[in-house]
This record gives structure tokens, sequence and C-alpha cells, in this order.
């Protein structure tokens, strides 16, 4: 028998055991079990195009800073996911108990570091980017444990009602955020301008409109099948809300609309919906999005320069506006719209949320900023190649 006629046919019963491993594996599964994971695995997807392409472009407004950004997003999100599993107890080499959930979970974690990265974006190295994403997974992990699994029995199990993350990865994520820029914003860092153009902007706008489309799948990843359309529903009637409460409030704030308000806060009501996406009525979407999109508009041309004036320090990307303000009123807002629901348990998750995230962040910004100083305030040029 020829050398190649051999190759073949070992190749072939490799194949084969492998085949009847998975056939093996797949059979314990039934058929809507099957279905439903591939599903979550087109919803996995989505989200990951969320993080790659949405939140990464959207935060490339800064003029000279929009190749460092991508490069710290490709970084964060590599970090994320594989330390979320490890820390979760699930070998990310164990193929034998494949769970779509976890890698999904995985992805949530990863949103909410890189909304923490937008508070103190262009002021970092690539390689402080990694270590805030290896110090950032660990709290992120500790809050989710406590809120959903009946952590150090402070909540019970369940009783936390925030399906799509207002709390748990938008208010998280942003208060961290601005707990860390304390540390994380020098005297240069406060008076260098954060430039944009016409340029910058679209590609912001681009990842805005790349969020709002997938969205839906953000917010739905876990439900149950029963109440997935409701839930695309409630997320998409709640974006439009804020898109269009954005473009008045802009106009009124402002006389004329601003790019930032549009790329930003047109985004606040698939913020403000996660936490009730699955449980309210569609009207009701559509208005929790509106006061969303009004919150951070009001936040964004009002609010921010007030704040960042009184604490002398730069949120960069704005993700109190973005992220905090309106996660907190989903959280909110699920106390009037859900029946039944336990009202101390809902406050509690708030509280402990908004207290590990900022002395977390107050912790790790600390840290971080004894592993080096940028010397070029966000510029690519301090460490990428620039033709």
């Amino acid at each position: 028998m020829s050398k190649k006629l051999k190759f073949t046919l070992l190749t072939f019963i490799a194949f084969a055991f492998v085949g009847t491993c998975f056939a093996n594996e797949t059979q314990s599964m039934s058929k809507l079990d099957q279905v439903i994971q591939v599903q979550q695995y087109f919803r996995a997807i989505h989200i990951m195009a969320m993080l790659m392409v949405g939140f990464g472009f959207l935060m490339v407004f800064v003029k000279k800073y929009g190749r460092s950004t991508i490069t710290a997003t490709y970084m964060m999100v590599a970090t994320a996911i594989p330390l979320y599993l490890a820390l979760t107890g699930l070998s990310i080499f164990n193929i034998q108990e494949p769970d779509i959930n976890k890698i999904i979970l995985a992805e949530f974690s990863a949103a909410s570091l890189l909304i923490a990265s937008g508070a103190i974006l262009g002021r970092l190295k690539i390689y402080q980017y990694i270590a805030l994403g290896v110090l950032f997974i660990p709290f992120y992990v500790f809050n989710e444990w406590i809120l959903f699994s009946g952590g150090l029995g402070l909540i019970g199990v369940g009783k936390m009602i925030d399906t799509g993350g207002s709390i748990v990865i938008h208010t998280f994520g942003a208060i961290f955020g601005l707990g860390a820029i304390f540390s994380l914003t020098s005297k240069k860092g406060y008076k260098t301008e954060i430039e944009s153009d016409s340029t910058s902007d679209r590609f912001s706008l681009l990842g805005s409109m790349v969020l709002w489309i997938f969205w839906p799948s953000f917010c739905a990843a876990l439900v149950a099948p029963p109440d997935l359309i409701r839930t695309v529903i409630n997320v998409i009637l709640a974006l439009s809300g804020s898109t269009l409460a954005t473009y008045f409030m802009s106009v009124a704030l402002r006389k004329k609309v601003s790019p930032a308000d549009i790329a930003n806060a047109t985004l606040a009501g698939g913020v403000a919906i996660g936490s009730t996406c699955d449980s309210t009525t569609a009207p009701i979407a559509f208005v929790i999005g509106a006061l969303a999109g009004m919150i951070s508009t009001y936040g964004f041309a009002i609010l921010q320069g007030k704040i960042q004036k009184a604490i002398k320090k730069i949120d960069t990307c704005g993700v109190l506006y973005l992220h905090g303000l309106p996660g907190i009123f989903g959280g909110l807002a699920a106390l009037v719209v859900v029946n039944g629901i336990d009202k101390k348990a809902q406050l509690s998750g708030i509280a402990i949320t908004l207290f590990i995230a900022l002395a977390s962040g107050l912790l790790v910004g600390k840290i971080i900023s004894f592993l080096g100083k940028k010397t070029g305030i966000y510029t690519d040029s301090d460490e990428l190649i620039i033709d």
C-alpha cells in the first residue's frame, strides 16, 4: 500500500472518529435544543460585530487616535473573553461541554470592558489596555456573581431584573471608567483638546449604526424563545424613541444637531431598555427609549462640560452620559414597569453595582497609572508606525 493511500485512509478514519464523537455528544440534546443553540450562535456573532466594529468605530471620533483605538479594541476583546471563561469555570480547551451561553456572557463582559475603556481612551499605552482587561474582568465577574448567583447572600437568585444588562454591563462599565479617570487624567491630558474632524465623525457614526442594527440581538441573546420576538420589538422601539428624542433635544439645546449626540445618545434607548426588554410592552419601551435619549443628550450637551470642569478630569467618550445615566434609569424603570418586582433586590443590585464599580475603578486606575504614561496624548504616533 502506498504512503499516499495509507495517509488518506488514516485521515478518513480520524474524521470518522471525530464525527462519531460529535454525534454522540449532540444526541444528548433534543432537536429543539440544537436549534436554540444555533440561533444563539447567530446572536453571539452579532454581538461580536458590535464589539469589534460597533464599539471600535464608535470610539474613533478622536482624530489622531483612530488606529490606536481599533488596536486597543482587538486587545481588550481578546483578553476579556478567555479570561471570563477561565474565571467562571469553563476551560477553553474542554470541547466535550460546549455552551454558547458562556460565550455570550463572556462577550457581555467584553462589552462592559470596552465601555470602561471609553472613559480613559487616548491616555493609555496599548499594553495598558490589556492590563486594564486583566484587572477589570475579575471585578466584573464578582459583581455579576452577587447580582445573579446569590453571591454573599446579598440578593436572592432571580430577584434582580436586568435581562439586557442595563446595570450589570452598561452601568458597571461606565462607573468603573469614571473611577479610573481620577488616576488616569493628568494635567496635560485635561488641558489637551480632543480633536475630531468630518472623517473621524463619519467613522464614529458608522460604529453607532452597527451597534443600532445589532442591539436587538444583544438584549435578546439569552432570553427564552417565547420572549424573543417581544424583546426584539421592544429594543427596536426603544432605539427609535431615543433616536427621535436625541434629534429634537440636540436642536433645542445646541440650535444645531451635534454629530456626537447622534453617534451616542441615539443608542441610549438600547442601554435603558436592557433591564425590561423582555417584560414590558411596546408603547412603554418607546417611552423608555425616548426618555433615555433625552437624558443622554442633556448629559452630552449640558452636564459633560460642567462635570469635567468641576472635577478636572476627562471622560473621553462620555460613557457616563451614554451608558451610566441611561443604564441607571433603565434599572430604576423596572421598578415601575415589571409587575411583582422585588424592589429591595432591584435597588440593592443598583447600589451594589455602583459601589463595586466605582471602588474597583479607583483601585485599577491607580494600578494602571504605575505602568507608564503616554508621551503623546490622543495620538497614534506615540506607539504605532505611521506612514
